[in-house]
């Protein structure tokens, strides 16, 4: 079984405190730092841009794992190269037929490319993504805000991922899965085949974020 990795999401973190956030979540066991960038044109919401990858990136030596949820993605990519985003992700329903090409700029800027699609898009969206991105993401819930819950459908959607990537020859891919992850269903989640889990309300609105944290990697039940 791959690696289980922890990416909670800064977007249910305090914004007045986020290098202190970041830290602390370093310190808490997490492997990313998942970045939800929204331009209030492909989502609804406006959250943050590569200024903020700019400023948290001191505070933590984790990838920051940015996820674009924007208009042009690709006009966009060196300001996050030049401030330090580790792995960047694009919408295939943005990118259309330039997503690959998308993904072969981002390796250029030396970041990791991961493509992404929404609940409402058939998973084989994917996999022509397969040979050149190093992660893929499926949105678990629609996206634009967080606390929403988990669609069980994604299960199935994850489960078909994984048989690709498999057949594809690339079965140590990257799939990471976002929105309304917890600790009731993050065991389901896995053994369909994620091994990256985003979870933003559920780790800052534990109580022992430590803890959450190791239950999301699978264990500490």
């Amino acid at each position: 079984m791959l690696k289980v990795k922890v990416a909670p999401s800064i977007l249910a973190g305090d914004f007045a405190r986020m290098g202190e956030t970041v830290r602390k979540l370093e310190q808490c066991g997490a492997d990313y730092i998942h970045c939800d960038v929204m331009d209030g044109n492909f989502v609804p919401t406006i959250t943050f841009g590569n200024q903020m990858i700019e400023h948290i990136r001191p505070y933590t030596s984790l990838p920051l794992d940015c996820h674009l949820m924007v208009m042009r993605p690709d006009t966009r990519l060196e300001g996050f190269a030049r401030a330090g985003a580790n792995i960047v992700t694009v919408h295939v329903e943005e990118c259309r037929s330039l997503t690959v090409q998308t993904l072969r700029i981002i390796k250029n800027y030396g970041m990791k490319a991961s493509a992404v699609i929404n609940p409402n898009t058939p998973v084989e969206s994917l996999y022509d993504c397969v040979e050149d991105a190093d992660m893929l993401l499926l949105m678990s819930v629609h996206p634009g805000w967080g606390g929403q819950r988990f669609l069980p459908e994604t299960l199935q959607k994850i489960e078909k991922l994984r048989a690709f990537c498999i057949k594809s020859g690339k079965p140590d891919m990257d799939i990471e899965v976002d929105g309304g992850i917890t600790e009731e269903n993050v065991d389901a989640v896995i053994e369909a085949g994620a091994n990256v889990i985003v979870a933003g309300s559920t780790v800052f609105r534990s109580q022992d974020m430590k803890w959450t944290i190791s239950r999301l990697h699978g264990s500490a039940k």
